[in-house]
């Protein structure tokens, strides 16, 4: 009898992993013919625990991604509001990310997307913008796109923007930010979401979304 043939994209290894000189925690995950990274950009209250994001990223990890959840703030930083919303802050440490995803990668790096919720959004488009060449491509679940201010018009990154139906507020200030892109982009709704998806299968439309989109634009 024939052996069983291993799915395409088995994961092969996990582990825990500390970024930058904050020391933050995260979790890298590598699968089996990987055709590219995904880096999670979390937004306010959220850690590289975050269910949510954990699921989302299962589903990428299908695809062919490797992933990498990390917190963007110590415990005693997030304990402070407003640093959930200092922008350079957070983007400054996905930078971090980066650089050591690079080292992680060595000479071979594979094609790096970056998946931003809420203020992490923010951050993940502005290193797009001033990164260009570390980005392959941006979504954005129930994002902030508008705190990116200026740095929008400079993405060169394809950019999906996804938003819940329901999250009226959200949905204006997205489809604001996508007149300011100016790369390949697309906002998509999703019927019936609120802003953290919570609805019964809609954080599975989005993690449909997002694998499709990274799939063919950062692997």
């Amino acid at each position: 009898m024939a052996a069983h043939a291993p799915a395409p994209h088995e994961i092969v290894d996990v582990h825990d992993v500390r970024i930058g000189a904050a020391q933050l925690p995260g979790q890298y995950v590598r699968v089996s013919g990987a055709c590219g990274v995904t880096v999670f950009v979390h937004g306010s209250g959220s850690s590289h625990r975050s269910p949510r994001n954990r699921y989302v990223a299962s589903v990428l990890q299908g695809c062919g991604q490797h992933t990498l959840l990390f917190d963007l703030l110590s415990d005693e930083e997030a304990a402070v509001r407003s640093n959930v919303f200092d922008i350079a802050l957070l983007a400054g440490r996905l930078v971090q990310a980066l650089a050591w995803l690079q080292t992680e990668q060595g000479a071979r790096p594979l094609p790096v997307g970056l998946f931003g919720a809420s203020t992490g959004a923010a951050a993940a488009l502005r290193v797009a913008a001033l990164h260009p060449e570390a980005v392959s491509a941006v979504v954005s679940r129930g994002g902030r796109p508008d705190l990116a201010g200026a740095d929008l018009a400079r993405v060169r990154a394809p950019t999906l923007l996804i938003v819940g139906g329901l999250d009226t507020a959200v949905i204006e200030l997205n489809r604001a930010a996508l007149l300011e892109l100016r790369c390949v982009k697309q906002l998509e709704v999703v019927p019936g979401a609120t802003h953290l998806f919570e609805e019964p299968g809609t954080l599975k439309a989005v993690a449909r979304l997002a694998g499709r989109w990274l799939s063919q634009r950062a692997g």
